[in-house]
């Protein structure tokens, strides 16, 4: 046969037995190898009735019947003397017992949407997927592979959707830019929104991909079938099902700009029988000339009220939050010009290091004492890049200065003295422009903040040696993590009493911290890891903390740390208790209910995903215990059984 390619589909034809069938590749087409007295034939394996794989069927009465519906046909021809719609048949040769099949040179591969839009969303520099791949959305995911295998990209296969999404969310909160999760329809893409929403409300910027059944059968009740697009509506920004007429490369340009420009979700969902359609003449897009420079500058009249607002305060104090985690370098500037304390909601942990001279820590019920002492004492807050949460707790008793480049969230829950609308960056240096001026008459804090530390470091100590025999406390657990925790490492905190404990206690450094912040999401720190590996690779190590609660919402996902070798050391304090909801149930006034845990053996199951894992139930092994899970080279985890209530 010309222009014949012969693929080798069995090592040893003695594998397939007398009066047997095999679904066996050859190329990129699966194929039914029959065995019916002593001769082999090689024919298609899709049934023409409905595509079932007749290379699992049997052969019966000399029939080879298909295993979903029982149509017959010839295992050698493949005639069907009942309907008439026989089965294509390939050549076979068989060469020192190996068998060969021939099948026609395949032609070059031709773009599809799939194709365009993929390639699109790398140009646009989203370059990290986290996803699964499923019967639904396999042309996107071929476009996908397709891109990876340039280089262009790394897709990150996950055990549950919930997980990529978190995983999506993380690396946006991260990295600022947004990265894409990927899901098949149905179940698949529900089981997304949790991580979708953590993202939304935390503002970070997202890409979801989902598969979807054929148009023709939406509306029917068809296997997997959900509206995805009145699904996503409550989460989504940007919201759209990929037609046939649609443009293609502007629609994923599009998607991506509000992505990044809202700072919020975007969806786009594929029809089964449009990710296969060829794209023809269209191109792919790239972000040249697409999206403008973001440095707003801020009224003049608004920036001329901040400056006398400072200008009277003699004991100013900056707050900042999690909008201003990429603006850092200024404010701290503008700070050290003030000598002023500087201290981070919780969300914005670690945007000063607890070591600089006027950093104070977290504010809020994750606080320190040292950053509530110095709210208490001030007569001007500059707050800037945060939302006023009820859990930082920023007093509106106190003069106000807001600035933020999303004008929604300036005076979003009452009354400011002084809204300033603008780009951070620009914002703080006009304000640093001015700092001689700003400076006189402020009184040094300096001092001050190190005294306030030094009392809350020998409380500290004190409350390291409260031993009730029921397990290690979390402060003795933060505290050894601070001398332990590499000093630019990423942490991924989850939520309940650790997190808590984890504001409280960790002294941060050079460190990134990555949570579930408005959502308040249990189960995100080790999917969080996951993202934030994406986005650092092995240059930074990652550390995540959970409780046993959040740990087991998506323990599987261990197995994906030990798939990609990501050297990810996982913390897991586990008390046999949701700890923190028990403590709500009591303030409450109710009965402790419906919290107790039953745990498997954490550490034994890291071991058997093959990685490191190690646990410890008391104090004295604490050190040892941590720095073998710090030393270890690939993935661990470190089991701490702690006490519930010192926390």
């Amino acid at each position: 046969m010309k222009n014949t390619i012969w693929h080798q589909v069995l090592e040893d034809k003695n594998e397939l037995q007398e009066g047997r069938v095999m679904t066996v590749t050859a190329g990129h087409k699966d194929l039914c190898l029959t065995r019916f007295e002593g001769k082999y034939t090689a024919l298609q394996s899709k049934c023409p009735h409905q595509g079932g794989p007749l290379g699992e069927g049997s052969i019966e009465n000399g029939q080879l019947r298909c295993p979903w519906h029982g149509w017959d046909f010839c295992p050698h021809g493949g005639k069907s003397d009942d309907f008439g719609d026989g089965l294509e048949t390939f050549p076979i040769k068989i060469e020192e017992n190996k068998i060969f099949v021939g099948l026609k040179e395949e032609p070059p591969h031709e773009n599809t949407i799939s194709d365009i839009m993929v390639e699109t969303m790398v140009n646009w520099g989203i370059n990290r997927v986290f996803g699964m791949v499923g019967h639904s959305n396999l042309g996107v995911a071929d476009a996908i592979r397709r891109q990876e295998e340039k280089g262009s990209l790394k897709f990150i296969g996950i055990r549950h959707e919930g997980a990529a999404a978190f995983a999506a969310s993380a690396y946006g909160k991260l990295t600022g830019k947004p990265a894409a999760c990927f899901a098949i329809a149905g179940p698949g893409s529900t089981n997304m929104f949790t991580g979708l929403w953590d993202a939304k409300v935390d503002r970070s910027p997202i890409l979801a991909l989902t598969g979807q059944v054929a148009t023709q059968v939406v509306g029917t009740g068809n296997f997997q079938e959900v509206d995805l697009v009145r699904a996503f509506q409550t989460v989504a920004e940007f919201n759209q099902r990929v037609e046939q007429q649609s443009r293609h490369a502007e629609l994923m340009t599009l998607a991506i700009k509000h992505a990044i420009l809202k700072r919020d979700v975007s969806h786009l969902t594929f029809p089964d029988q449009i990710q296969v359609q060829p794209a023809k003449d269209t191109k792919a897009q790239t972000s040249d000339g697409r999206i403008s420079l973001l440095s707003i500058a801020p009224p003049k009249e608004q920036i001329e009220s901040a400056i006398n607002q400072i200008k009277k305060s003699k004991r100013p104090v900056i707050i900042v939050g999690h909008g201003a985690r990429f603006n850092m370098d200024p404010i701290i500037s503008l700070a050290e010009k003030l000598n002023c304390p500087v201290m981070t909601t919780f969300k914005g942990k670690g945007q000063i290091s607890d070591h600089h001279r006027l950093g104070c820590g977290v504010l809020g019920r994750s606080g320190t004492p040292i950053a509530s002492y110095f709210m208490n004492e001030t007569d001007l807050l500059i707050v800037i890049g945060a939302s006023f949460s009820k859990h930082t707790g920023i007093t509106p008793k106190k003069p106000i200065i807001q600035i933020d480049i999303d004008p929604l969230a300036i005076a979003k829950f009452h009354k400011i003295d002084c809204p300033v609308y603008g780009e951070i960056s620009r914002t703080v240096g006009i304000l640093t422009e001015q700092s001689k001026e700003l400076s006189q008459n402020k009184v040094d804090q300096t001092e001050e903040i190190a005294n306030r530390w030094e009392i809350w470091r020998k409380e500290k100590q004190k409350r390291l040696n409260e031993d009730r025999g029921k397990g290690v406390s979390s402060i003795a657990v933060f505290d050894e993590l601070t001398k332990q925790a590499p000093e630019n490492a990423v942490m991924c905190v989850d939520v309940g009493n650790n997190a808590y404990s984890f504001g409280r206690y960790f002294e941060s450094k050079q460190h990134n911290f990555l949570m579930s912040g408005y959502l308040g999401s249990i189960g995100f720190a080790l999917p969080a890891a996951i993202g934030a590996w994406a986005a650092v690779g092995d240059t930074r190590p990652i550390i995540a903390v959970a409780g046993d609660g959040g740990i087991c919402q998506y323990l599987a996902e261990f197995s994906t740390l030990v798939k990609y070798e990501m050297p990810v050391k996982l913390i897991v304090l586990n008390n046999s208790e949701l700890g923190k909801i028990t403590k709500e149930q009591r303030a409450g006034g109710w009965d402790k209910w419906a919290t107790d845990l039953v745990n498997p053996d954490f550490a034994s199951y890291a071991k058997g995903c093959g990685g490191f894992g190690l646990s410890i139930t008391n104090r004295q092994d604490l050190q040892l215990g941590m720095k073998q899970l710090i030393d270890h080279k690939g993935p661990g985890l470190l089991e701490i059984k702690t006490d519930t209530k010192l926390i």
